[in-house]
């Protein structure tokens, strides 16, 4: 695991070791720094969620300085909790940056090969997985719920970088974020189900029985689809950080949900290619 926060500018960004800082930008924001308030507190990055828009511009601006971009270059989605990748050009600049009826529509995985153009989608346990083609200089994120890792996002996106960019997988680096763990994401019979249906050899490592309920282990169910189309296990970096115990650094709609508040805001994982 090479996982860890790294404090610049007065914001703590997720990093990951393995990703190469001469090749890409990237971050895993927390929840620290804005100016939203609760229960929006404080960075929330999403438009979408009831939080004051220029509150949340703020907040973009504040993330993407941090990590010397520009917050009107940013191309964000708008994240239904399906499969569809979309690859992203020099003519999509700016989508859903400053407005989220401009968002690319219903998308949860973006790709690119274009340099200087950040990706950014947001999460309140939801999975965030990065990808990096080191060799043919491309990047990709994807969003991982419950409903999009059973759809096997991950490996899909990993496909599409495949096609799009002839990215293989020896030369594929992937940070799967902090989000959700086994340890909180309790989920119902469906989910069970559908796990054992998607999953049929891997259900003894991805779902656990404690005190009669069931937990599922989105981590280890991301990773796992990865390897099966080829990536190998050395190339896949879990953070281990779960959104939820760690609601004070992390926005977390489970954890929200338990302290009665309806909503909360949105971290996010950004990544962005160097120029030459």
């Amino acid at each position: 695991m090479s996982y860890f926060l790294r404090r610049k500018e007065n914001l703590w960004h997720g990093k990951f070791s393995t990703f190469p800082e001469e090749l890409i930008v990237h971050a895993i924001s927390t929840r620290l720094g804005g100016v939203s308030k609760s229960p929006f507190d404080s960075l929330n990055l999403a438009l979408h969620v009831g939080d004051n828009p220029e509150d949340v511009l703020s907040n973009r601006k504040i993330f993407a300085q941090s990590l010397g971009l520009n917050a009107e270059d940013i191309v964000t989605p708008n994240q239904v909790h399906g499969e569809n990748i979309f690859r992203v050009e020099k003519n999509h600049r700016g989508r859903g940056s400053l407005n989220y009826n401009d968002a690319i529509p219903e998308t949860d995985a973006l790709i690119t090969d274009v340099p200087n153009l950040p990706l950014m989608l947001c999460f309140a346990d939801c999975v965030p997985i990065m990808f990096v083609d080191v060799e043919n200089r491309a990047a990709g994120i994807a969003h991982g719920g419950w409903k999009g890792t059973m759809k096997k996002i991950a490996a899909k996106t990993f496909r599409a970088m495949q096609e799009n960019f002839g990215t293989q997988a020896e030369n594929c680096l992937v940070g799967i974020g902090a989000s959700i763990g086994p340890c909180c994401y309790e989920v119902g019979d469906e989910v069970f189900q559908t796990c054992k249906e998607v999953f049929p050899a891997h259900v003894d490592k991805l779902i656990t029985n404690r005190d009669g309920k069931i937990f599922l282990d989105l981590w280890q169910a991301n990773k796992i689809q990865l390897q099966e189309v080829g990536l190998p296990e050395k190339n896949i970096d879990v953070a281990g950080e779960c959104t939820c115990c760690n609601h004070n650094w992390y926005f977390s709609y489970r954890a929200a949900r338990k302290n009665n508040f309806p909503e909360t805001g949105r971290i996010a994982a950004l990544i962005a290619l160097k120029g030459d």
